[in-house]
């Protein structure tokens, strides 16, 4: 199976977008999360009063620094004027987004991987309907590992699970259940909490069950380039030293 990693650049209405057209020295990298973005920019020169006033518009400022390497601050913004984003036309198109976005210039820069190469002419012809884009590199990555760069994302990872089921997976994975040998068994976890013991096996159980059922794109990608099956290897030896 083939993978292939693409490099794009994007130029629409978009408020992080602009900021760095008007301040060319100005890097924007973006973090996409369940409910809000976390921005880091940074500055090689002192920033102007005019800068200061946009970004304290952004959002909530998380960290803010001054150095001889320049300007660096860390802030958290909601998502509302961000609507109809371009990340959701990478998923109409099977191609996986790799975090962060990246604001430079003018321009905003995406990273994607994609199964099948025809999936990605689909989507950048998709992109070219309604705006300026340019495909900077496009790379088969069928012969080697996917990039570590490609991390899952923690709000994909747990999409869909509620507040009781990450209670519950976070009370389990802290008292040592997931440990070999276990450090703690479900009546134990259970009397921790102020629920019977099938309710929290339940919330378990579901917790465990998304968690898996979301990370499975991600394994897949994982296990995309490898050339043999480790565990049929593994029942070809039993079988040769069985007939020994």
């Amino acid at each position: 199976m083939s993978l292939y990693e693409a490099s794009i650049r994007v130029k629409h209405e978009c408020p992080y977008r602009e900021i760095s057209e008007r301040h060319p020295d100005l890097t924007i990298r973006e973090w996409p999360l369940s409910d809000c973005q976390v921005l880091e920019i940074t500055s090689e020169t002192t920033p102007t009063e005019e800068l200061l006033e946009e970004i304290n518009h952004l959002g909530t400022v998380l960290h803010e620094s001054e150095d001889d390497d320049g300007y660096h601050v860390v802030t958290q913004s909601c998502l509302c004027s961000l609507e109809e984003s371009v990340i959701d036309r990478f998923e109409e198109h099977n191609c996986l987004y790799q975090s962060p976005t990246i604001y430079r210039q003018g321009w905003e820069h995406y990273t994607v991987v994609a199964f099948d190469g025809e999936d990605i002419r689909e989507l950048l012809g998709d992109l070219r309907a309604d705006r300026e884009i340019e495909l900077l590199s496009k790379t088969s990555i069928s012969e080697t590992q996917v990039p570590h760069s490609m991390l899952a994302p923690a709000n994909q990872l747990f999409e869909n699970l509620t507040d009781r089921q990450l209670a519950a997976l976070q009370l389990a994975l802290e008292s040592g259940y997931y440990e070999r040998p276990r450090k703690t068994s479900l009546r134990e976890l259970a009397g921790k909490t102020a629920v019977a013991r099938s309710t929290y096996e339940e919330h378990l159980r579901k917790a465990e069950n998304k968690l898996l059922t979301n990370a499975g794109q991600f394994l897949r990608l994982v296990t995309a380039t490898s050339t043999s099956d480790p565990l049929r290897v593994e029942e070809t030896r039993q079988a040769e030293r069985a007939a020994d």
